[in-house]
């Protein structure tokens, strides 16, 4: 009798071992206005922004499972207070989210920014606008540990990490005008500041999703939030068309 629980109990174990994580497409997305201090700076240019290329590699892997499910692509875990992975995140198209992004912070900027499906090549040739945007996705994740237990339940600290590398052309050349790396961290609940804490430690966002749209829309603003690009095309007077 007790070999048989014994073995029930392993058994039960053993299963629990091998049972896949949970999975969960998330919710990304560019949050308008969120970022501040670009604001119509831009000269009023017509952009048209391809969409993105998904170029990450996954070097620190370490492990993690980044295959996509179902056609949507890997974009973080979250994990017990072991580190073990107890769900699989998911996400929309990166190419198309990112390119929608890049879109609405260029308008931002104070550009006339709209999204083509048309390959570079043909784009450029066409000179139909001033600038033809495109951008690379070099880093596109979320993580979500489970921290210690508190008195009112279990504390949660997210990580989401957004690395782009952005290239503009001017028709109809295909050599760079300008080319950049934009990069955000955002932590929920919120890092300190000098060592000093924001607020409390509860976070913001219920979703991992959300705490990724942070880090997109960061990164993305950062492509525009920089003196070099700002400077090159005040001082660009020739136009394309």
């Amino acid at each position: 009798m007790i070999g048989g629980l014994l073995a029930g109990v392993i058994g039960c174990a053993t299963n629990q071992e091998q049972n896949p994580p949970a999975a969960s497409v998330q919710s990304v997305q560019y949050y308008p206005f969120l970022v501040k201090g670009y604001e119509n700076l831009y000269p009023k240019r017509r952009v048209v922004v391809l969409p993105a290329t998904d170029h990450r590699d996954f070097a620190d892997a370490s492990g993690v499972d980044h295959s996509p499910n179902g056609g949507h692509p890997a974009i973080g875990t979250v994990v017990n207070q072991q580190g073990k992975v107890i769900e699989r995140l998911f996400g929309p198209s990166l190419e198309a989210v990112v390119q929608d992004a890049v879109v609405h912070a260029a308008n931002e900027a104070g550009m006339a920014a709209s999204a083509t499906a048309v390959p570079l090549h043909q784009e450029l040739g066409a000179r139909a606008a001033d600038y033809v945007i495109t951008a690379s996705i070099q880093r596109f994740w979320v993580t979500k540990g489970r921290g210690p237990d508190e008195p009112d339940g279990p504390s949660w600290h997210t990580v989401a990490e957004v690395i782009l590398n952005a290239t503009v052309y001017k028709p109809p050349f295909e050599v760079a005008f300008w080319q950049g790396q934009s990069a955000a961290v955002y932590t929920d609940p919120p890092a300190p500041v000098n060592g000093v804490s924001l607020g409390d430690e509860a976070e913001i966002y219920d979703q991992p999703g959300e705490v990724l749209s942070v880090a997109l829309t960061r990164a993305v603003a950062q492509i525009f939030k920089r003196d070099d690009l700002h400077t090159l095309l005040e001082q660009d007077t020739m136009r394309t068309h």
